[in-house]
């Protein structure tokens, strides 16, 4: 397709394209999911006269020629700028697109502004766990997301992406993508700063420390306790599925 054809249906212009960087500034950008970096690296990683490439972008994002040499030893060295560059100051995906408009390569911000530009994944909860704790993860995805009642949770095992600053990520998907926090009582104190999200506290095993007194006047969902366990899954969804 020709960067001066019109917008064929499902893909938007490069000024379109361009004009949600502000709005975007923010997003980080462990917000683009696979199958966009993927395409990324289709479009980019081909080195040509004719348009600018990975090595260009990688100057444009303040790698060094070092870096950028060291970069072309990798099999898809887009992919890698792209892990290497969202843990540095500055890096999000309205200044990707920036840097994309930048270089002229308007054939990319064409064919994946619809992709780029889309709202990030939203979530009912995010579940803060100790690593000791991922098999009752794993049965809490079994029952709230592969059951009827189909909701999304973030789990940061499973929804963050490699290579980001764990603290910040979390922080950005506590505080604008997910509705509810789900904790267990182990790990309320390190959670403390959850803004304005509604905790939901679970206790699915006997724990050895007293219960933390700033829980006191939550009501809990306890696994533990037998006269209530069959109705703890339908009691914790309803909860999740509040507005």
């Amino acid at each position: 397709m020709n960067p001066s054809d019109p917008p064929q249906k499902g893909q938007v212009s490069p000024a379109e394209s361009a004009s949600r960087v502000c709005s975007m500034s923010s997003l980080p950008l462990a917000a683009l999911n696979v199958r966009v970096r993927r395409r990324l690296s289709l479009f980019l990683n081909v080195r040509t006269q004719v348009a600018a490439d990975w090595t260009a972008l990688a100057e444009e994002m303040g790698f060094e020629y070092l870096e950028i040499r060291h970069l072309e030893m990798h099999a898809d060295p887009m992919g890698k700028l792209l892990d290497d560059w969202q843990g540095r100051p500055g890096a999000s995906v309205g200044r990707l697109l920036e840097l994309l408009t930048k270089l002229g390569r308007e054939d990319v911000l064409v064919e994946l502004g619809p992709s780029i530009g889309q709202m990030p994944e939203r979530f009912d909860a995010f579940i803060c766990y100790c690593p000791s704790d991922i098999q009752f993860v794993q049965e809490m995805i079994r029952q709230l997301e592969q059951t009827n009642y189909r909701l999304k949770l973030c789990v940061s095992d499973r929804d963050v992406l490699p290579g980001t600053c764990v603290w910040s990520i979390a922080s950005e998907l506590i505080e604008k993508r997910c509705r509810r926090m789900v904790v267990g009582p182990q790990d309320v104190s390190a959670h403390l700063s959850a803004h304005q999200k509604r905790l939901i506290p679970i206790k699915y095993k006997a724990m050895k420390k007293e219960f933390p007194s700033i829980l006191r006047f939550i009501t809990v969902c306890d696994y533990t306790n037998p006269c209530t366990k069959s109705w703890f899954w339908t009691r914790l969804a309803k909860a999740l599925s509040l507005p």
